[in-house]
């Protein structure tokens, strides 16, 4: 549900947090939207997305698809004025920070560029196959994300925490990555996730209506 500039500034206000779907947002980008698709292969622009958020945010967690390409994106940020980033990359291709596999990470902080890597087993979490997580449509994805957040078991809920507690990191809210997947799988277990996660839904239903 497409929210306005200003109604999306409103939610992140009152809730804390919101959805920004790219082509609404982006208005450049979503013109090349329809040749990248013909086109079938990652381009240029792939890349440009993540690096020209509308936002203008200092902190974030940023996903790539190729390894290679994590420092230099990490330099590039540097130089547009981030203060924290974590650029992700995990072992078995995901955009993200993986519960199957290592992840690597290359950080941006206080002007300072780190290369590491992570594996799931130093936050307490055990590796699980990629093929728990995968669903067919936005419908059965969403009941997989809320069982996650309702019963705080199983490989959903242990990718969440990872990943949430990278963006709290990064937010600067927690000191270590560590505290923030703790941080992160408490919000969890204590309902205070899927609490947020339905206030979300119904103040972007108000806010469109």
């Amino acid at each position: 549900m497409a929210l306005t500039p200003e109604q999306l500034a409103l939610c992140i206000k009152e809730v804390g947090l919101g959805f920004m779907f790219a082509p609404d947002y982006h208005s450049a980008m979503k013109h090349v939207a329809g040749p990248r698709r013909e086109m079938g292969v990652r381009t240029i622009f792939n890349v440009l997305g993540p690096l020209t958020n509308p936002a203008l945010v200092k902190n974030q967690v940023l996903g790539v698809f190729s390894r290679a390409l994590m420092r230099p994106l990490a330099e590039v940020l540097q130089r547009l004025g981030s203060e924290h980033v974590l650029v992700v990359h995990s072992a078995d291709g995901l955009d993200e920070i993986s519960i199957a596999d290592e992840t690597y990470v290359v950080e941006l902080k206080e002007g300072e560029i780190f290369e590491y890597t992570i594996s799931p087993e130093e936050f307490g979490i055990q590796r699980s196959a990629l093929d728990e997580l995968m669903v067919n449509d936005p419908e059965n994805s969403l009941k997989l994300i809320k069982q996650a957040l309702k019963s705080g078991d199983g490989p959903a809920a242990d990718i969440i925490a990872l990943n949430a507690g990278a963006a709290l990191y990064a937010s600067n809210i927690a000191n270590t990555l560590k505290e923030g997947v703790l941080s992160a799988q408490d919000a969890i277990d204590s309902g205070l996730a899927l609490e947020k996660m339905s206030e979300l839904a119904s103040h972007t239903r108000c806010l469109a209506n």
